[in-house]
């Protein structure tokens, strides 16, 4: 009798793992207790899986040798702690995937950064003719490509909940970015186990392997302080301390590597502000320990172009530039944006609040945002933090109500700013749509001005 591979979840990854379980001889059902997208079923269907929809059959899933669960649920709920206690493996996608490929695997994270990253690092390898794949929270299923195999080089976006679900996977090179409070509700409210749980991303590494991690970030400094582990060390900061493999001085990241240095000046590459020196430097090591050279990473940091919603520009009216970045739904990505500009801010920002520290940005405001626009149903606690240190803060619950504001404040050479620190769900179905409202209303804006 052939193994029996249970996958919990029928999204992008659970149906990717299916269809690799299933092209792998194995005994597959798959379950998920909502509905099953209709371009998901059909693939099930058509490779001849059983699955279910709307349930979880527990007699049926408790039948499994292995559970492959989708990220998004918690390890904690009582089936799978039942699974647990029945001896049944649990593992997710990636781990999975990682079994079936000797490509080697390049694996990002961080709380922020980590996209951005990705997507730079896969830009690096494609534009030198590497064949590569992008896999994890961005790009297609790791799994589902997999079933071909027929790539060298995968490089894999991870969250916190992806590296929850990995046991032996081991990258040729680890990167963590950065590390601040988020999902605290998915780790007992514990920061710690958040910081552990992105560690576990090097519990595997070889020795021959290679870890880069941001010096600056204190939690990340003190972890590798109590921790063990393999790799070579790829340290990484904005600072200029010259015992770094990349670091910055001025506007210039330096790299000494394999006892080489050169440099690359920021305004070189496609992507603007502080935060984007940390991930452009670890993207750059990412390519060269897999074999890039120089002169291929300065050619592609000409041509990247970033995922939407980050930092993204989006026009200039009246000279005033409007940049979107909705996908900062935390203040620390906020944080990130306001420090990336040297113009005066009309700073649009609201939604549901997660329980933000405003404190940390609060300097910068002071320096920088000169009116604050305020988008969401309640913006009681933006006006009250706020309110002693911006003259003008405006209240609106749409989004051409919000830029309509922006445009009567902002005068020559300002910013305005979408970069709300908040989740979207009170006036959007998500930060996509927030941020595509955005540019939809500026770009409306731009058309009836120039006409």
């Amino acid at each position: 009798m052939s193994e029996r591979i249970v996958i919990l979840g029928a999204g992008e990854s659970g149906t990717g793992a299916a269809l690799l379980a299933k092209a792998k001889g194995y005994d597959v059902f798959v379950s998920e207790k909502g509905a099953i997208q209709a371009k998901y079923s059909k693939q099930l269907k058509e490779s001849g899986i059983d699955f279910e929809q709307g349930m979880h059959s527990e007699e049926k899933i408790l039948e499994a040798t292995t559970i492959i669960k989708s990220p998004g649920i918690p390890g904690s709920i009582a089936l799978l702690q039942k699974a647990i206690k029945r001896g049944i493996n649990i593992i997710d996608e990636i781990e999975f995937a990682s079994r079936n490929t000797d490509a080697k695997i390049i694996a990002i994270t961080g709380t922020n950064g980590k996209t951005t990253t990705t997507l730079l690092t896969y830009h690096l390898l494609k534009q030198a003719s590497y064949n590569v794949g992008l896999a994890g929270n961005v790009g297609k299923s790791f799994a589902k490509q997999v079933i071909d195999d027929d790539k060298d080089f995968y490089v894999i976006e991870m969250s916190s909940f992806q590296i929850d679900g990995i046991d032996k996977f081991s990258p040729e090179v680890a990167v963590i970015l950065n590390i601040t409070p988020d999902h605290m509700d998915r780790y007992e409210y514990s920061f710690q186990k958040y910081i552990d749980a992105k560690f576990r991303l090097i519990d595997n590494l070889k020795p021959e392997a290679s870890f880069i991690y941001l010096t600056d970030d204190e939690n990340i400094k003190n972890k590798l302080d109590s921790k063990n582990y393999n790799g070579i060390k790829l340290p990484i900061s904005i600072s200029a301390n010259p015992s770094h493999v990349a670091r910055v001085i001025g506007e210039n990241m330096i790299f000494s590597l394999n006892e080489e240095v050169f440099q690359i000046p920021q305004s070189e590459t496609t992507l603007k502000g502080k935060h984007n020196l940390i991930n452009t430097m670890a993207a750059v090591l990412s390519a060269l320990k897999v074999g890039v050279s120089e002169k291929q990473i300065k050619e592609g940091l000409k041509t990247f172009e970033n995922a939407p919603h980050r930092l993204e520009y989006v026009a200039t009216i009246n000279e005033v530039d409007f940049y979107n970045d909705s996908k900062a739904t935390n203040v620390e990505a906020t944080k990130y944006a306001l420090e990336s500009f040297s113009n005066k801010l009309v700073w649009i920002a609201g939604g549901v609040d997660k329980g933000n520290d405003y404190s940390q940005i609060m300097q910068l405001v002071n320096e920088k945002v000169k009116t604050l626009v305020c988008l969401g149903k309640d913006n009681e606690k933006l006006r009250e933090v706020f309110h002693d240190h911006i003259v003008n803060i405006l209240e609106t619950d749409s989004m051409r109500q919000a830029i309509g504001s922006a445009l009567k404040y902002a005068e020559d050479n300002d910013v305005v700013l979408l970069s709300p620190a908040c989740s979207s769900f009170d006036l959007f179905n998500n930060y996509e749509d927030r941020g595509d409202q955005f540019k939809e209303v500026v770009l409306s804006y731009k058309n009836n001005y120039s006409n």
